[in-house]
């Protein structure tokens, strides 16, 4: 039996700039189970971000509401853990003290947030890495630093921007591995949002594909590609199949969009 973590209920929202309103997010609604991996696809400045700040609650959307666990979203969100694309590592800190930060917000002692924090950066493969600072690793390296940073408090949702955007193939393929080989061991639910269409289609559940501005719901397409996923798949008859169809929407609004603009 499935149950709802998180609950987006025709969602609006609008920003007010010196050009005038902006309107980037207009009436989407998702239901998102716990444990699920979900991406979501969309041209550039669909609203894709905007969305997860507002689940973050880093912004408060001008309508409708979202809600995790039955909880509507107000303020900063707690139950939420973050992976940027820029890492946001603080540089003057080392690996295990910027893993074991956010719980020593919470006041947990050195000894337990230490331990935690090990525990995590060896599952991220960075075991020896402990005290090194971020300007010592590559891009890979700290992106794996800001992954285990973000599970180290144990968040409900893992909300991901474009967290590998910037790294080179070979890297971005191996942390796509190990997201979904810790996202199936935690049973962590993930919203993931990517530019990739192939990246969407290794890591999800499911793929939400968001029309052009202002970001609406467009289609939802269930990934039934089996597990493990290795990149083999990506030949599949299933997968080409997959990709051409989310490729043909997303292109669609971008024509869309360049018409609307024209």
């Amino acid at each position: 039996m499935t149950e709802t973590l998180i609950k987006i209920q025709n969602v609006s929202m609008t920003f007010e700039t010196r050009k005038g309103r902006v309107e980037a997010v207009s009436d989407f609604s998702l239901d998102i189970e716990r444990g699920e991996f979900v991406c979501i696809v969309g041209a550039a400045g669909c609203g894709k971000s905007t969305l997860l700040n507002m689940l973050a609650g880093f912004v408060q959307p001008t309508g409708g509401s979202i809600s995790l666990d039955g909880d509507i979203i107000k303020s900063v969100e707690p139950r939420c853990g973050i992976i940027f694309q820029n890492y946001a590592l603080m540089p003057w800190m080392t690996v295990l003290d910027n893993v074991s930060f956010g719980p020593r917000l919470k006041y947990i002692s050195k000894k337990e947030r230490h331990a935690a924090a090990r525990l995590w950066i060896e599952k991220v493969g960075l075991k020896g890495f402990e005290d090194a600072y971020p300007g010592e690793l590559s891009g890979g390296m700290q992106q794996r630093v800001a992954l285990s940073r973000a599970l180290a408090n144990e968040p409900d949702v893992l909300l991901c921007d474009e967290p590998f955007a910037a790294l080179d193939a070979m890297t971005r393929q191996l942390m796509q591995e190990e997201l979904v080989r810790i996202q199936r061991d935690t049973g962590k639910t993930v919203l993931f949002i990517t530019h990739s269409i192939d990246e969407a289609l290794l890591l999800s559940d499911r793929v939400v594909v968001m029309s052009a501005r202002p970001g609406r719901v467009k289609a939802v397409y269930k990934n039934d590609l089996p597990h493990p996923r290795k990149m083999e798949v990506q030949i599949s008859e299933r997968f080409l199949e997959l990709k051409r169809e989310v490729w043909d929407l997303v292109q669609e609004e971008v024509m869309r969009s360049i018409r609307e603009r024209a």
